[in-house]
């Protein structure tokens, strides 16, 4: 479950791991903020204690900028007054407001970028929110985490080893690093991505980290529909004979049409959900906040939104039990 490397909305970051670990996910993605991590680990108590499983928490980080990392901006007072305001309406996270007088409601903003492309005046900008390299070493031992997902892109090989030769000297131990990449939008073929993420596992091997790797597809569109459901899987389709050694997961584009794109007997590792998770149980967490209380206080709504977020779960749950169960017998 991929909270959003941005996303910084504590209540909702809370409700959303509480909600996921609850129907059976087995990692957290969390940004690298000390309050999002408290949110989340409170959440996982809570599940621990009433379930009595938790999953790992994960943070991301990245080698250098990404669009994972960054958030909308404007002035509102620049708005046109008769602005039919495209942007509010292309959000996904519902971070622009209502109130023609405000602008991003910055917390909740996860970085998709699909207000900038929107606004006809050209009026929204990004900002770069990401972690320097000289503050990954403190940040991780103050945040103790079970697994870190590390951001990187093509052509930024001595960038990926000097952001892991600061998270070893964190001295941390971590059940695994995650390295996420794609080929969208630079312009590679599935040779050259091959090159480069066994370019990363020879300098994670010199440290002999167990790594994941994560197929970006189209990153942060996974509430889009099927066509990004196709694109993420036929990445893997293409990269599963060329990748290093270690688990190849889904992510960038997954949503509830992704499995039924996948081969019987056959599929990836793991399946990360960003967008799409958020998406559908968000109605729920935006009128607990509303009434300012945690979905967990809320009964009909937790309910709710434990059977909205089953929806796409269970059915990668119930594949993996029926797989597993063809292979004992």
């Amino acid at each position: 479950m991929i909270c959003g490397a941005s996303n910084q909305d504590l209540p909702s970051i809370s409700d959303l791991c509480a909600i996921y670990a609850s129907v059976g996910v087995s990692c957290i993605d969390l940004a690298a903020d000390a309050a999002v991590v408290h949110a989340a680990r409170e959440a996982l108590d809570w599940v621990e204690e009433h379930k009595g499983f938790r999953p790992w928490l994960m943070i991301s980080l990245s080698d250098g900028k990404d669009a994972h990392f960054r958030k909308a901006w404007f002035d509102p007072k620049r708005c046109p007054s008769d602005c039919s305001r495209p942007c509010q309406r292309i959000c996904p996270a519902k971070a622009i407001s209502s109130n023609s007088s405000e602008g991003v409601i910055t917390n909740r903003c996860y970085g998709c970028g699909r207000c900038i492309s929107s606004c006809p005046f050209g009026l929204i900008n990004e900002q770069d929110r990401s972690i320097g390299l000289k503050d990954f070493a403190a940040l991780l031992q103050e945040l103790s985490p079970d697994a870190i997902e590390i951001h990187t892109a093509p052509g930024r090989l001595e960038e990926f080893q000097k952001a892991i030769a600061e998270i070893m000297s964190a001295n941390v131990p971590l059940k695994r690093l995650g390295v996420s990449c794609g080929l969208q939008g630079y312009g590679i073929t599935y040779k050259d991505l091959s090159k480069e993420l066994w370019s990363r596992y020879r300098c994670l091997n010199q440290y002999g980290q167990k790594p994941l790797w994560q197929l970006d597809g189209r990153r942060m569109s996974g509430d889009l529909g099927k066509g990004s459901a196709i694109f993420a899987v036929g990445l893997w389709k293409a990269m599963r004979d060329l990748s290093p050694p270690g688990p190849l997961q889904l992510a960038g584009g997954t949503n509830n049409y992704t499995i039924n794109y996948l081969p019987k007997g056959d599929a990836p590792a793991g399946v990360a959900f960003g967008g799409m998770a958020r998406k559908l149980v968000q109605p729920w967490l935006l009128e607990a906040q509303a009434r300012r209380i945690s979905l967990r206080d809320w009964p009909e709504g937790w309910q709710a939104a434990l059977e909205a977020a089953n929806t796409l779960v269970r059915p990668w749950l119930a594949r993996q039990f029926h797989e597993a169960s063809a292979i004992r017998n």
